[in-house]
């Protein structure tokens, strides 16, 4: 790899690392920045964002109270969820407030993030690598944003409900930490960007030569199977919940086998045009 700027000059294993470190203090700097404005705005993180899912006038559940009744059922429309959140520990809800911040300051900075790793990697790339991925960081955080905001708008609100409502007797009533109930949020929201990059995974690793597209297409039967697996580990373990996780993935899966094939195109494509020149 060689340094930008530096054409001529090639990189020591050292200079590697701290071109490394750099970018991962600017990293952690962005990150921590984002951080402590979540951390002074938290009433707008907790009760409007946190809380958000938990108020029966939250969007998604107004949505599926409007499609319950059309139907003739009321399964979304209610006035109160039947828990209270409580913190028992001294420390509760300050390290609930600190943690949620840093976490809210990751998500946010993701783009950033990503722009950071790219101008590492990027030094190693042809010319031609980097011009056809400029739109690395774009998509990228599309595709996260996008996940983000599924995992909060519906897999969040779902999975409040339905355990938020979920009895084994009416001698038990809830009352739920307030760390395990950010804790759901916060893994929703995580993995539903995380899981909406696999379109950018499999590019990166078509570009690799690990996978292709006939590969992906011999394999969907037990795609399909991970994929539900998937959906029933982020979601509670109802059908509804886990079709709506599976259906987007399911597609981001078929999307991925067209962008693998893409990829593949493009390599013969170069490769023909290197043998004529040769």
């Amino acid at each position: 790899m060689k340094k930008i700027g530096s054409p001529e000059k090639e990189m020591s294993f050292l200079d590697h690392l701290e071109e490394l470190r750099w970018h991962l203090i600017r990293s952690t700097a962005a990150v921590m920045i984002l951080a402590v404005l979540a951390f002074i705005f938290k009433d707008f993180v907790f009760n409007t964002l946190i809380f958000g899912p938990k108020q029966p006038d939250f969007p998604t559940y107004r949505m599926f109270c409007n499609i319950s009744q059309a139907l003739g059922l009321d399964t979304f429309c209610f006035q109160e969820m039947p828990f209270r959140i409580q913190s028992r520990t001294m420390a509760g809800q300050f390290s609930a407030h600190m943690w949620t911040s840093i976490y809210a300051g990751i998500i946010v900075a993701f783009p950033y993030i990503l722009y950071e790793f790219w101008k590492f990697i990027s030094p190693g790339l042809k010319e031609k690598e980097r011009k056809t991925s400029r739109g690395f960081i774009f998509i990228a955080s599309l595709l996260f944003f996008i996940g983000v905001l599924f995992g909060y708008y519906l897999i969040t609100p779902l999975s409040i409900n339905f355990l938020g409502n979920y009895q084994v007797s009416k001698e038990v009533f809830n009352d739920f930490d307030l760390d395990s109930y950010i804790a759901l949020v916060r893994t929703s929201v995580l993995a539903c960007g995380i899981v909406f990059e696999l379109p950018i995974i499999m590019y990166i690793l078509t570009k690799i030569g690990l996978i292709t597209p006939e590969i992906l297409r011999k394999n969907r039967k037990f795609a399909l199977i991970i994929v539900l697996i998937l959906s029933a580990i982020i979601t509670p373990p109802d059908i509804v919940s886990q079709i709506i996780v599976a259906i987007p993935i399911i597609i981001l899966y078929e999307v991925s086998i067209y962008i693998s094939k893409i990829v593949i195109r493009n390599q013969k494509r170069e490769e023909n045009r290197r043998k004529r020149k040769d």
